[in-house]
């Protein structure tokens, strides 16, 4: 009879434990810019991350997750051990974030070939687009050159025949470029490019007063896009010398550009006046929850989480069967906050992207407008070099 009590409260035990375990929560790497002048982008791709995930008390899919944050600090030496870190000694099966394109460069083959699954919500440089796309990335935001592609078009049908562009010496900022160049076939007057941490840009404003293009088309995010739209308002090109954009107007860098920024361009996939119910939504709960207006940042970040909500569900929170989750995600069964989503062969978004002008909105505060929409539908440049073919 003993023997038997203490052989059921063994088979007890076990079954506690096994319960117990069943609930451990599902461990979710963040890797983003957490520190120091670009701080606000990570934290804002974090918020819109965390928006849902707190919605789903702690929860995506219905499995209960624990996201671990770690600040790359802009710097990929830092951006690997994190990620070592998060893969080796926490055993995430999903890393999502990556603010920086150099920081994504710096992981991406390390993470990928250990079969982690990226979900990037901001950086897509080329090469993942393309040549080194793996089918464990998927990136709920653009690929670099998306957004200037749409400015260059913009610009080419404003009829502006002479633009210099000035945007950061990295990898974003050279696809960037590209990108406007690839519509805008006019003269392009020069092209500046500046250190990634720079902002002082006295000298290459000169040269932009001095070459007097009929526009500027400039790249930089963050805190270089408040210190460059403030001086070149300073420097009294604002009212003489239209200034094109991507990413230098959003709800981060509005509230300390100012007025000055009235009328200036920005491409992107998403504004704040979106109308569809999604984006209501969300940009209503940001804004009660966090006291700001979301900017493109939270939105393709609040995507990746609505991304892992969808793709968790569907599997049942089973990330181990690593194919059937891959399927999953590519499914993108969820609705996003610009409207339709669907993942290209090399599983960056297709898309639409839109132009959008700074103005007062009903609040009287600072915001993006949408005022066209160049590119419907359409496909980066570099999906057809990516081996990847259609959904996995």
């Amino acid at each position: 009879m003993k023997l038997k009590l203490t052989a059921a409260a063994a088979l007890l035990a076990l079954s506690a434990a096994s319960g117990a375990h069943a609930q451990d929560p599902l461990k979710i790497g963040f890797i983003g810019e957490l520190s120091g002048a670009q701080a606000a982008v990570g934290k804002d791709q974090l918020d819109g991350f965390m928006l849902l995930v707190e919605r789903n008390g702690g929860k995506l899919g219905g499995v209960p997750v624990q996201i671990i944050k770690e600040d790359s600090q802009l710097k990929p030496d830092v951006a690997n051990q994190v990620a070592r870190r998060l893969v080796e000694r926490e055993k995430v099966p999903i890393i999502t974030g990556i603010s920086f394109s150099n920081v994504m460069m710096a992981i991406h083959k390390y993470v990928t070939g250990q079969e982690v699954f990226l979900i990037g919500s901001n950086a897509g440089p080329s090469q993942i687009a393309g040549e080194q796309c793996s089918p464990y990335q998927f990136i709920t935001s653009w690929q670099g050159d998306q957004a200037a592609e749409a400015v260059g078009k913009y610009a080419a049908e404003k009829g502006y025949k002479r633009v210099l562009v000035m945007a950061p010496n990295y990898q974003a900022g050279k696809d960037i470029v590209a990108g406007f160049k690839r519509y805008y076939k006019n003269e392009v007057v020069d092209e500046l490019y500046t250190q990634l941490n720079q902002l002082d840009f006295a000298a290459e404003l000169s040269q932009v007063s001095a070459a007097k293009p009929d526009a500027v088309f400039a790249f930089f995010p963050g805190g270089l896009g408040v210190a460059f739209a403030k001086q070149y308002a300073q420097a009294g090109l604002m009212k003489s010398t239209p200034l094109l954009s991507t990413f230098v107007a959003d709800a981060i860098t509005l509230p300390s550009i100012g007025d000055s920024a009235v009328g200036l361009v920005s491409g992107g996939f998403w504004a704040p006046d979106f109308n569809n119910p999604q984006s209501q939504r969300f940009v209503e709960e940001f804004e009660k929850k966090y006291g700001r207006i979301p900017s493109n940042y939270a939105a393709q970040s609040y995507d990746a989480a609505q991304l892992l909500d969808s793709a968790l569900a569907r599997v049942k929170g089973n990330v181990a069967d690593k194919q059937a989750f891959m399927n999953a995600l590519s499914a993108a069964d969820f609705k996003s906050v610009r409207g339709s989503f669907k993942f290209n062969n090399n599983h960056f978004p297709i898309q639409d992207m839109h132009v959008m002008q700074v103005a007062k909105d009903g609040k009287g505060r600072l915001n993006l407008k949408t005022a066209a929409t160049p590119l419907k539908n359409t496909q980066d440049a570099y999906h057809d070099k990516c081996p990847l073919k259609g959904a996995s």
